[in-house]
């Protein structure tokens, strides 16, 4: 059984890779066309391809769940095809049985997909948008339409970009008094952090006075912030590329502090319940082998299991942003397609047994 369990396991497994890699193929594609719109200054077409590839990582974990689908659709579908599934039946392999063959390599599957969310693409994405904002030269533009605001105190502070290795690049400083009436504009073409505080480099800094304003040029100073490398890494990308215990402690501290998080939430449970999701389409995948799709051609196999991903991915879509335009939970929005899909599923491998 073992044998048999290791040669099922091998046919989903390579069709979820084969299928992966040609989902990234065309991604990938579709994201270098769309970056050709970016190229400017030092920013090449060399840089587009590398900044895609820097991305790849989180391409591969949002494809997983349609990967998956197709995959074992087609595993499933050469093994039927081959009256292989007909023999195991004959000789006394349940359906449950089998179904457990194909979960088994599914599981792996989703291990690496969350070691990369958690270890890999809050790095790569990070790098990536960095690099490309460094290279199109929007660092050093005090006026630039890219990049992060925070404010503690009486200070407005502008990012253009955030490196992941504690490095940022165009911080723009704007200090208001009691009044409102601004008193200080100071910008810094990268700053450094060191140990508690960030060192500020190449930067000028204009004051405003009753008579005018005086400009001071300044190559290193000293700035104490409560700002962190790893807060400015949480406040500077997309909910989707952060790790799963940053989103959880970041939605945590919002809750805290009276602010929006439904957007962490929604991005956690996303990473939280892939599993579930992903073992809900496994099990619509299996049921259609075994129901619907039993004497199907390959290709109408392909075509059943991209409607039924589209719609899923639809449905997910649809439930997500709506949560958190009404006000419901992010888990139910998640959750709820997860559990139809397992449903479905259930219901027509309990028909087909």
């Amino acid at each position: 059984m073992k044998q048999l369990s290791s040669y099922v396991a091998r046919f989903v497994l390579g069709a979820i890779v084969l299928v992966l890699m040609v989902v990234l193929g065309i991604d990938v594609i579709a994201a270098t066309v769309d970056g050709l719109d970016d190229i400017r200054n030092d920013y090449h077409f060399i840089d587009v391809l590398y900044h895609v590839g820097l991305t790849l990582p989180s391409r591969i974990v949002e494809n997983i769940p349609f990967a998956t689908l197709i995959g074992c659709l087609i595993g499933l579908g050469v093994l039927a095809g081959n009256s292989e599934l007909v023999i195991m039946r004959a000789a006394g392999v349940s359906l449950l049985r089998i179904t457990v063959f194909v979960v088994k390599p599914v599981i792996l599957v989703i291990i690496v997909g969350a070691l990369l969310g958690d270890f890999v693409v809050p790095y790569t994405d990070q790098l990536a948008e960095s690099r490309k904002i460094v290279l199109r030269g929007e660092q050093d533009s005090l006026a630039a339409t890219t990049g992060i605001w925070n404010r503690e105190g009486n200070e407005f502070i502008h990012f253009n970009a955030v490196h992941p290795n504690g490095r940022l690049f165009g911080v723009t400083r704007y200090r208001f008094g009691d009044q409102r009436n601004i008193e200080e504009v100071s910008f810094a073409a990268q700053a450094t952090f060191h140990d508690d505080h960030w060192l500020e480099e190449r930067g000028v800094t204009t004051r405003f006075i009753h008579n005018g304003t005086e400009t001071d040029r300044f190559e290193t100073r000293r700035w104490e912030s409560g700002l962190s490398p790893d807060l400015l890494q949480l406040m500077s990308m997309p909910a989707e590329s952060l790790a799963l215990r940053s989103l959880y402690d970041y939605a945590r501290y919002l809750d805290t502090h009276g602010q929006k998080s439904s957007v962490y939430w929604l991005a956690f449970w996303n990473k939280a319940l892939l599993p579930a999701t992903v073992i809900g389409l496994v099990l619509i995948a299996v049921s259609f082998i075994f129901g619907p799709l039993r004497e199907a051609t390959m290709g109408y196999r392909v075509f059943s299991g991209v409607v039924v991903g589209i719609v899923f991915q639809t449905i997910q879509k649809l439930l997500g942003p709506s949560s958190i335009v009404f006000g419901f939970s992010p888990f139910w929005a998640v959750l709820v397609p997860a559990v139809i899909s397992m449903l479905i599923g259930l219901v027509l491998l309990r028909r087909a047994a």
